[in-house]
């Protein structure tokens, strides 16, 4: 397999993995560490991935 072909596969995978914690950056979400976290050390089960995905999707609470 040639380096081209691997970046190429793994690229989108990789950002398919960190989904949730490039949804929580962008919106700057306040708990955007915890989405991190649980995205690098639970995102490779499908409930730790989800869980990172609702954390990072929920609506950002009012500023007084």
């Amino acid at each position: 397999m040639s380096i081209k072909l691997a970046l190429l596969i793994a690229l989108p995978v990789l950002l398919l993995y960190f989904l949730p914690t490039v949804v929580a950056m962008a919106r700057a979400v306040p708990n955007r560490g915890s989405v991190v976290v649980i995205n690098i050390f639970l995102g490779w089960t499908l409930l730790g991935w989800v869980v990172a995905l609702a954390m990072a999707a929920r609506s950002k609470t009012p500023h007084p």
